[in-house]
This record gives C-alpha cells, structure tokens and sequence, in this order.
C-alpha cells in the first residue's frame, strides 16, 4: 500500500502529504481506483486511519486485524515474541553501545520474522514457490549483460509449449508494470515500488522504475517468474509499503497523484500469474518410476532406467543395473527417448533384460500416460519397407543429415533406421525413429533446401546423387507422402538466444542461438564452440528453454566459451569434448561435409519450388517429389 511511504520515507522533507505535486494533478478522493486488471479495481486504503505496524514484526496491516486493544503486534506469537525478546535485545544493545529501544527491538528481530509472516500469506499452492525457484548464479555471466552489451534478441517464451508458461504466457510484454522491492533505499525493512517493463528476453525482463522517465542508470534484469515480482494492488492486498526509490524522491510531493496519473489503463500480471507458474512447475514424473529409454551405449535397444531426480521436467534417469548410480542418462520428460514399461515388447524393439529380477523396494512403472503421445499412423495401404532409402539427422552427429536407410519396420509407425557406410554389422547402431518424427526427410531434402548431405563413408563417386546412389544400390526412395510435412506456427527466427541441451552431453544446457530455419527444423549454435558443434533440433524439440529457464528451474547453465579460453586450448581439449559425445552415443562417426551439392537428373525427378532458411511460418512445399 502505497500510503506505508508516509512512515517509512527516509527524508520527511520531500515525501510530504501534500495535495499539490510538481506536475499540475487533480485532487484525490482518499481511496481511488490505480489500476484496472482482469475487471478487478485495486485501490490503496488509507493509511492514517485504517493501517498499523506490528511492532515485533515490522509488517503493516489493517489495523482493525492486529492483535491486542492496543494493536500493537499483527499475531499472538509477535506479542509473545516481543516479551520474551525485550531482554536480549537490551542486552545486545548495550554491547552495541546503543540505548536499548523499542526500535531496535523490532529491527533486530524483524528480517526473519518478517519473511515467516510474509510466507504465511501466501496461499497454499505457492509455499514450494522459494525452491523451485531458486537461482543458480552462473559466476561471470549474466544474460542481463549479455543481451544488452550485443543488443541480442530471446526467443519468446511463447516458442516453449512445453516450458513452464509457454502456453499462458499471455500479453506480457514491454510497457507492462509490476511491483518489484525497491533496493535503492536504506530502510531496514524491506519495501516494494512499480518498475515498467524496457526489454523482454525469454523469462528475464529489464526493469525500470516508475519515475525515472529516461534515466536508465538504475535499470536491473529479474526472472519475471520470480517469487519477488507482482502485479500491480499487490501491495495494497498484502499491506505492503510503497516507497519511491532515493535517487529520485526529490521530484515530487505528491507521489500517490504521480501513481494515479501514470497507472491508470496501464497493463500488469493478471492476479494469479504467481498461481500459474507453481502450476506449470508442477511434473507428472516422480522419483523411483521405472522407464524404459535408449542404451547410450547400443542405439538399437532400451534398458530399464529409474527416475533419480527431477529439475524443470529434466530427468535423470539411473540404469536399473547401476549399483552406485553413476550410469545415468538425462532427458525431458517428453522425450521421445523414453516410454512405459513394456513399450520394447509392444511394437518390436531390441530391449536389454536386467539382471535384476524383481523390481527394487520402493520403485513403480510410470503410468503410460504420462509418456508423450505419437501420432497414429494408417500402415494398412502403402507403407515404409525395409531397404528403403531416405535422410536423417545422425543421432552420433547431431550437425549431419545423412543418407539412411531403413533397416527394420516395427509396429505403431515406429521405424528403425541406419546410417548407410558407417552402420555396424550387428546393428547396434541402428535407432528408432517414429513415421512422423521431424527428423527424417524424403530422398532431395537437403539438395532443395541448399543442406549439406553427408555421404555414405567411403563412397567415392562425388558429388553424390541420389539418383547414381538409388541405381547402384538397386534401391528405392521411401515415398514422400508417407513423411510428417506439417510446419507449426513456431515463432522462432534466426539469430534469436535460448538455453539448449548439448544432445552429444544430455546434462548439459548451454547458451545457445538459433543460426538457420528450415522450415520447422533449427539449426542450434552453442555460443563460443566452433560451427562443427552445431545441431539440428526440431522447432518443437523438449531439449529447448527460453532465456532465463536455468535460473527459474534451478538447473545450471552452462556460460559461453571465452574466446582467450578457446586460443589457449590445445587440441586434445577439442578431442575432449569430442570425447564426451562419444561417451553419450557409443562411438563417434566421422562426417564429410565438403560435398557441393548439385541437381539431381531431372529426367528421374522435379522438384517443387521451396525457399532455403524459411523464416515464415506455416506449411510448405518443399519436397521431392517423383515423376511416374
């Protein structure tokens, strides 16, 4: 409330009560409408008459509420608390060398008592709210400064469906107002003031503070997410002081007029936006479910796996047969590296029967609908054969579209595929890819959408055409119409910053940046690694977050790589990294990405018109098609 200035202002002088103000203001009714929000009207009551200060506490609340005739103390324990503390206070004030007054009996006490009364506010759905926000501070870097020192721009935390708030993010944007704690103010306890929104990236917002028009020296970045950040009439409900920030309580005298005028029709947070955001941070997944997910060590089947932990939907997955827990495997919860118990014997797939024989004290399959859904596909008619050729992103080089072919078709569209030159001879490189899965490609692809292809391994007849290739294999192409083509409304556009998993290491999330659009499919740069790093994600893929996801969910960000860093590494530094790729997908494949590409014959195939880096959304033709 913001009438709480008048009692806690630091200079009497400029925060006087006065009906006039430096800018030419109506007058005021004593209780008036600041800011409409969702049909809602907050106002701020009248703090003279109707307001008190627990004195043990420091929290400020309708007077009438207060405990006691006198109303001195907002509870019972205060009161208790207050008695039972007169004592030790007066003893620390005197080897302070300070009298020991009523004062500084309440600022001794009151930082911590005062967060448990504030807690205690709190409605129950947000009293996990301090954990699962807590900040992981990345030591020298920020992505405040980041942005702003390179003017980069964040992908919207609408471009996240699966991120907490990325389908209700709504119209938060620049010029939308919150109150947020006033820090440049010397008050013991702690106050709140109105900043506008400057800039949005992903989750973090740069924040200015009412009042400082242009001035932007006291400018700072916060997780709009963040347990500090409120709509407007927060203060008012939860009897909360508004103080205006010291660099500027000078220039007016009348700061409940400058509110009115400046706030009235503004936007801010609907009321239960913090209610929202526990939500969404809510996980269906639990420790101790049983899965079964990929062998990182042999593609081509799955393993039982155990949830360990879960961080922002994250999982880390232990193998059932790992008796210290370090055999582990990260992933999202809408992976489609992961499914229910049973999911291997279902539709065909290799599995790895565990040595243990009976499920572990305390361990339960995960429901199977927590798992994410497929689509449902008509095999009945004309349908993926085994021998069939096609493109596909290399799980062993995330950076690659390769030349594969299909080596086993299973059941529910689930398909197996190899990488043709470099497939092992008992298939143990072989992975499972869906029918609708983005990230396979009818034969033409890359050639239409100007993509390197990387060639078989080996293969000594370059540049590669599909055509020589399909005739000296004596093979076929799958056909076109049997691949996912849908192209979403996805929003991103190249150059835009997020946080990204490093697929090759599962548990890492870097800062990132989208460098290509091919329609639905990105390419992802890890900021300061070299280009031959680069992957291919799907626009819709659960290893993307929004700037700002680490911090809201907890999870470590991994800073760019400095440019000195860099120059100083040797190159087995460069093997090193390269190493952990091989340690997440078994062995390393080498890749040829000299290939010019060139046309194929145009007496075998046309191609329809398609635009290479499409950064409009929205379905497109751009596939090979085959004449009769």
């Amino acid at each position: 409330m913001f009438d709480g200035y008048d009692s806690c202002s630091e200079d009497t002088s400029s925060s006087s009560s006065s009906d006039e103000s430096e800018e030419e203001v109506a007058p005021l009714p004593s209780s008036l409408p600041i800011i409409k929000n969702n049909g809602q009207v907050y106002t701020y009551p009248d703090g003279k008459s109707g307001m008190a200060t627990c004195e043990m506490c420091g929290m400020v609340g309708v007077r009438d509420a207060f405990y006691s005739k006198t109303k001195r103390f907002c509870s019972v324990s205060c009161s208790r608390s207050y008695s039972s503390n007169s004592k030790k206070a007066s003893i620390l004030a005197r080897l302070q060398g300070k009298p020991p007054t009523k004062k500084a009996k309440v600022l001794q006490k009151q930082p911590l008592v005062a967060k448990l009364a504030a807690y205690a506010q709190y409605q129950a759905t947000l009293q996990n709210q301090a954990k699962t926000k807590a900040a992981v501070p990345v030591e020298g870097f920020s992505w405040g400064n980041y942005i702003n020192s390179n003017s980069f721009t964040a992908a919207p935390v609408t471009c996240f469906k699966h991120a907490p708030m990325g389908t209700c993010w709504g119209d938060i944007a620049e010029g939308v107002r919150v109150e947020v704690p006033n820090t440049d103010c010397s008050l013991p306890t702690k106050v709140f003031w109105i900043a506008g929104i400057v800039k949005l990236a992903g989750y973090n917002a740069l924040l200015r503070y009412e009042g400082f028009e242009n001035d932007s020296s006291l400018d700072f970045w916060c997780n709009i997410c963040g347990s500090d950040i409120h709509p407007v009439g927060w203060c008012a409900t939860s009897g909360k002081p508004l103080v205006p920030p010291r660099s500027i309580q000078h220039k007016y005298t009348n700061w409940k007029a400058f509110l009115v005028k400046r706030l009235t029709g503004a936007k801010t947070l609907p009321p239960d936006f913090s209610q929202k955001v526990s939500e969404s941070m809510q996980y269906p997944f639990k420790t101790s479910m049983r899965v079964e997910v990929v062998d990182k060590t042999h593609l081509c089947r799955t393993r039982v796996a155990v949830v360990d932990s879960v961080v922002g939907g994250r999982l880390r997955l232990v193998y059932e047969e790992s008796e210290d827990k370090t055999d582990d495997f990260w992933c999202h919860m809408y992976s489609p590296l992961i499914h229910h118990i049973g999911w291997s014997r279902s539709v065909g797939h290799r599995f790895k029967r565990s040595d243990i024989t009976k499920k572990q004290d305390g361990h339960f399959d995960a429901p199977p609908h927590l798992f994410m859904k497929v689509k449902e596909v008509d095999t009945a008619g004309e349908w993926f054969k085994e021998g069939m050729k096609l493109e596909a992103i290399d799980p062993l080089n995330l950076s690659a579209i390769c030349v594969a072919t299909i080596r086993k078709v299973l059941a529910d569209g689930y398909l197996m595929i190899g990488i043709d030159g470099s497939e092992a001879a008992d298939g143990s490189d072989w992975f499972c890819y869906h029918a609708t899965s983005p990230s396979i490609f009818p034969v033409g692809f890359c050639e239409i959408n100007m993509i390197e292809l990387t060639p078989p391994r080996g293969y000594a007849k370059l540049p590669f055409k599909w055509f020589d290739y399909l005739r000296e294999t004596d093979s076929i192409a799958a056909p076109v119409k049997l691949f996912n083509k849908e192209v979403p409304n996805h929003g991103f556009h190249v150059g835009m910053k997020l946080e990204a998993v490093d697929l090759m290491e599962p548990r890492l999330v870097c800062v990132a940046t989208v460098t290509r659009i091919i329609h639905r499919l990105l390419r992802i740069h890890f900021d300061g690694w070299e280009d031959e790093y680069d992957q291919w994600v799907d626009c819709e893929s659960p290893d993307l977050y929004p700037v700002g996801w680490c911090q809201l969910t907890g999870y470590q960000l991994q800073p760019p790589a400095l440019q000195s860093s860099r120059d100083s590494q040797s190159s087995s530094s460069k093997q090193k990294k390269k190493a952990k790729s091989q340690q997440y997908k078994g062995h390393k494949k080498m890749t040829s990405l000299q290939l010019k590409e060139e046309l194929l014959d145009g007496e075998e195939y046309s191609f329809l018109q398609g635009t290479s880096d499409q950064e409009s959304n929205g379905s497109a033709s751009y596939y090979i098609k085959q004449e009769p």
